[in-house]
């Protein structure tokens, strides 16, 4: 993933893919916000939370050039965190890359604090780049022809994540789905049907090459508390009744 990012259709999904992430982190807050792997992203820099990390899986080649440094290195399925301590992951592409995905899923949903969120950005095989890289594979095992995306990848169906997320309580609060232009390995045939970005998020929306969500986790059983320095309204015979006690008090004072 890292080599195919340096490529042309690699920096257009990426310039897709930053303009959503600095979109959605910015206004989600808390105190401890994670990335997990691609380091040429910096997914988290819009947000404002004190501490944010980024994590690499152990299996991860190590960072070069302009990318951002980790702060740990780590196995996805078993992170170092506390159950319920995180309050947003970022997963770009993590999922994807992952020995097992189910299981990282389910490591996510531990440490994620109720209401904690998190964004997943993947590549969706149901479009051109997926047909493409389908076409690809098969032309692998003849012999012959060459992988449009990464080798190594195993891209998940939007709706076969979104029901991964169901099944651990989360609720998916929002989708988006863009980079539709054909797979195409120049920059210059890239430009020139720039056009279809606009077509294909009106015409055929589900049919981008890379899709964004975003998921909340929820617990059942919980109710968000109000503060409890809100005054009490005064019921409105309770003065009543205090002035007539005093009336019939300094009455009584009277006839002694």
């Amino acid at each position: 993933m890292v080599d195919w990012l340096q490529t042309p259709p690699g920096q257009y999904l990426l310039a897709w893919e930053r303009a959503r992430l600095d979109a959605a982190v910015a206004d989600i807050f808390g105190y401890h916000a994670l990335q997990l792997g691609l380091p040429q992203m910096d997914a988290l820099h819009t947000n404002r939370m004190p501490h944010r990390w980024l994590a690499l899986s152990q299996w991860s080649p190590s960072p070069q050039g302009h990318a951002r440094a980790p702060a740990l290195v780590t196995d996805f399925c078993a992170l170092p965190f506390a159950s319920s301590s995180l309050d947003l992951l970022v997963l770009p592409h993590t999922l994807e890359f992952s020995a097992d995905p189910h299981a990282t899923l389910r490591e996510v949903e531990r440490v994620l604090v109720p209401e904690g969120r998190v964004v997943i950005c993947g590549m969706n095989p149901t479009s051109l780049w997926g047909f493409k890289q389908g076409r690809g594979r098969l032309y692998q095992h003849l012999g012959q022809g060459t992988l449009f995306l990464p080798e190594g990848g195993d891209f998940l169906g939007h709706w076969r994540l979104r029901d991964w997320l169901r099944l651990l309580s989360f609720e998916v609060e929002s989708a988006e789905f863009g980079c539709y232009r054909p797979a195409m390995r120049s920059e210059k045939w890239l430009r020139r049907f720039a056009w279809m970005d606009r077509a294909g998020a009106r015409w055929w929306p589900i049919l981008g090459a890379a899709y964004f969500l975003v998921a909340v986790k929820r617990v059942r059983g919980m109710r968000l508390l109000e503060p409890a320095w809100k005054a009490k309204p005064v019921r409105a015979g309770s003065s009543v009744s205090v002035a007539n006690r005093l009336t019939e008090y300094s009455n009584r004072e009277n006839a002694d």
